[in-house]
């Protein structure tokens, strides 16, 4: 519907008919039970990474077993061995023999670790993070389809589109990123300490020292950057608004000349998302290294404590400064990691927060319990004291009364913001009365099943939508069984088969995006076409002659003088050769229904109708 009295030309906040905000414990919660739910795929990966542990402190044994068997074959004096399970080389073995099989060993780990990995990265890929985000895509453009129109009025296009695309991609990081990669942090923490501890305590705690700084360093760094990621997709939001605005408007900048001023503004939104990048980098760039330098001051304690046990003989080189040297770089790399996880955390809360906002946005307009069935309507349409308001305390429409009888045409004619659109939009149940009662053959409209009332009711849109599909499909849209002799005759009546003939492949002509290969005229004959095929006891039409020329203004009226027959049918419209066809006529102001009559009734009676055709009548 045209929205003349609708707020989407000044939206309220972008946080209008969103869910509530969570908080990061809420958020925790329900991203862990989505976890949950692809647990399958999330402990795939897990057993995989476990296992790569395990190798990975295999290979490192087994490497420190080897420079021990070098050091005790160059000097005799050197500490033996240490074989893993009690065994030994029989007869000592050939030294060659030994470092061969020592060596095919590593050798076959990094194979199997090669391939681990390769499976852990589809696994990931295809289970994990592929099926994660077309689900939750799917879930949430559900959602948006179950939404009502109220929901659309107050959130931005960019923002819609940004939670549906990038945001759900964030979402999903934190189970890869945050959740599976924090529990192989800490089990592979729990891993090297333990092998630390076994190969010499004094020095593991020495190392470690500065760990408790660094989770409290990272728990800091988290607190920091929440607010500048939940910024960053705020101003992503309004640049994607830029340029969907310039893409749909393009006629009319190109048409004042205005291209300076719209490459400037957006030039100036995607600075602010590059500068809004740029602070957080920042923080990120001093905060990673910061880490890395503290787990380097590991490496030195390692070199000095560990060199001097070395050296005084307590400690093996092999199996025991090198190998604890390998683990103490595995520890500080999953130490360093943490800052990793902290930022994919930040960025996969800030995502899932407005995920979930959509996801728990009211669902305002939906079935009641008790909803009835309706097969047919008879099409009896009352408006018993209707009060409707976009927004709180802002009239829309006040106490609206009137019956149309079955089979009437009812023309709406009034000013601009009188309420046309809204009172059309009450019919089909885009929006629900704030007071009074819309009653459907006697049923209040909020009683009756949802999918049942609007198949009821063909509508033609004052700006007409058309998909990019073929004619045949555009027309079939709502009755995607329909025959070809249903959709040439409902085409026939919208005076639109003469047109699609002449196009290069009639019916199965594709259309581009918005049919801009269309005049206006025959986007807005498609679209009547459309409403009639469903053959619906009420029509709904929403000017449907304004981008029409008077000729073919004159071919529709004449054709859909059939279709109307016996169909309740409700027109916005404002040409005097439109209302004379009315049984009825309404006129509205300022959300209040002044007049009602036929023409002839209203012809003499002073005020905005009597009015309006002086005008037109003066202008023929």
């Amino acid at each position: 519907m045209n929205k003349n009295n609708s707020p989407a030309s000044s939206k309220p906040s972008p946080a209008g008919g969103l869910g509530q905000s969570l908080t990061n414990a809420e958020l925790i919660r329900r991203l862990l039970r989505l976890a949950w739910h692809y647990r399958a795929g999330c402990l795939k990966v897990f057993a995989i990474q476990l296992v790569l542990l395990g190798i990975g402190l295999t290979g490192l044994g087994l490497t420190g077993l080897g420079i021990d068997f070098i050091c005790s074959q160059v000097d005799p004096r050197a500490r033996a061995p240490r074989w893993p399970f009690g065994w030994e080389p029989v007869g000592g073995g050939a030294p060659l023999h030994v470092l061969g099989w020592i060596a095919g060993a590593v050798f076959t780990l990094a194979l199997i670790r090669a391939l681990l990995n390769y499976l852990n990265a589809i696994t990931v890929a295809n289970v994990v993070e592929r099926k994660m985000v077309v689900d939750m895509r799917a879930q949430v453009y559900d959602k948006l389809q179950r939404l009502s129109f109220r929901f659309f009025d107050a959130n931005a296009t960019g923002s819609i589109i940004n939670r549906v695309t990038g945001d759900t991609r964030a979402l999903v990081q934190f189970i890869n990123g945050v959740v599976v990669q924090s529990l192989i942090m800490l089990i592979s923490l729990a891993g090297y300490l333990i092998f630390m501890i076994n190969i010499h305590p004094g020095l593991t705690l020495a190392c470690l020292a500065s760990t408790p700084v660094l989770w409290l360093a990272s728990t800091i760094f988290s607190r920091l950057v929440r607010p500048a990621y939940k910024k960053n997709r705020d101003l992503v939001d309004e640049m994607i608004l830029r340029l969907a605005e310039s893409v749909q408007g393009i006629p009319v900048i190109k048409g004042f000349a205005r291209e300076p001023e719209t490459i400037a503004r957006f030039a100036a939104a995607n600075d602010d998302v590059s500068q809004q990048q740029q602070r957080i980098f920042w923080r990120v760039s001093v905060f990673t290294p910061g880490i890395g330098l503290l787990t380097q001051l590991n490496l030195v304690i390692l070199l000095a404590y560990g060199g001097y046990l070395v050296i005084q003989g307590e400690l093996p080189l092999g199996s025991g400064l090198i190998v604890f040297a390998g683990l103490l770089q595995q520890f500080s790399n999953q130490v360093a990691s943490i800052a990793d996880i902290a930022n994919t955390a930040q960025v996969s809360l800030t995502g899932a927060q407005r995920v979930f906002e959509v996801m728990d946005a009211p669902v305002e307009i939906a079935d009641a319990a008790d909803a009835v069935a309706l097969t047919r309507a008879r099409g009896t349409v009352q408006f018993d004291r209707v009060d409707f308001e976009y927004k709180a305390d802002e009239p829309t429409l006040h106490d609206v009364s009137f019956t149309v009888p079955p089979g009437q045409c009812v023309a709406i004619l009034g000013p601009t913001g009188a309420g046309k659109s809204a009172l059309m939009s009450l019919i089909p149940r885009f929006y629900d009365p704030t007071g009074g009662r819309l009653l459907i053959d006697g049923v209040d409209a909020r009683q009756i099943k949802l999918d049942d009332l609007r198949r009821n009711i063909g509508i033609v849109f004052q700006e007409s939508f058309l998909f990019s599909n073929t004619v045949a499909a555009n027309i079939a849209f709502g009755h995607p069984d329909a025959t070809r002799e249903q959709i040439e005759k409902a085409a026939r009546i919208a005076a639109a088969h003469e047109f699609i003939t002449a196009l290069p492949e009639g019916y199965d002509t594709l259309l581009g995006e918005g049919a801009k290969s269309l005049s206006g005229g025959q986007r807005q004959r498609l679209a009547i076409a459309r409403a009639l095929l469903l053959e619906p006891p009420i029509l709904l039409l929403d000017d449907p002659t304004a981008a029409i020329d008077p000729e073919t203004e004159h071919e529709i009226l004449q054709a859909m003088a059939q279709a109307m027959a016996g169909r309740t049918t409700f027109v916005v419209a404002n040409r005097l050769s439109t209302l004379r066809r009315a049984d009825m006529i309404l006129v509205l102001d300022k959300g209040r229904l002044v007049q009602q009559g036929t023409h002839a009734d209203l012809i003499d009676q002073p005020g905005h109708y009597q009015r309006l055709v002086k005008l037109q009548v003066v202008g023929t």
